[in-house]
């Protein structure tokens, strides 16, 4: 079993307690895989975002339902760890490989379990609207959305691309919040 391990050298930039008196809102982004599933946490505060932790969870060969329970268990121990209020979870695109896709789901479907078990709201987001909300357009590739997540987070180093794309989720969930209260704040005036 592979503990998740922050392999990076960004600090968190708001402590869980800031978070709790504050009223700032944790944000777990997850980029869902049999084998390696990335993870992401970051803060809002309005129009600011922060970085709290990131990093993958390696899941070891074994039966598919072993497979999947070493998922749940260690997203479980992230939102344990963390405490988010939502999770954003990268949705399914069409492989061509239908069985890959449908190994993918299961996948999902624990990080989804493991999440709403912990109490989180949790949000679903495609690839391609992911990469709109973080990079601006849909057809982005990997390397430019982890240039955009290291520029909006403020984060030097490398990112695996996993993690990357978990930051991202969370990114995509925090633009998409902002704009829903942006929306509301306007239909009150």
């Amino acid at each position: 079993m592979s503990i998740p391990t922050r392999k990076y050298t960004n600090q968190p930039t708001a402590s869980l307690e800031h978070t709790r008196r504050s009223g700032v809102q944790r944000i777990l982004g997850i980029d869902p895989g049999l084998r390696i599933t990335g993870f992401g946490v970051i803060t809002v505060d309005g129009a600011s975002l922060g970085y709290i932790a990131s990093g993958i969870i390696r899941v070891p060969e074994g039966s598919l339902p072993e497979r999947l329970l070493v998922l749940f268990q260690q997203i479980t121990t992230i939102v344990a760890q963390h405490e988010p209020a939502v999770a954003a979870v990268e949705q399914v695109f069409v492989h061509r490989n239908a069985g890959t896709a449908l190994k993918l789901g299961h996948a999902r479907g624990a990080a989804i379990c493991a999440c709403a078990s912990g109490g989180l709201t949790v949000a679903e987001y495609t690839p391609r609207a992911i990469k709109l909300a973080v990079v601006g357009t849909g057809r982005a590739d990997k390397d430019q959305v982890q240039y955009m997540v290291r520029s909006l987070l403020g984060l030097g180093g490398e990112l695996r691309a996993d993690a990357a794309d978990a930051l991202a989720a969370a990114v995509c969930h925090a633009h998409g919040q902002r704009f829903v209260r942006a929306l509301a704040h306007e239909k009150r005036i």
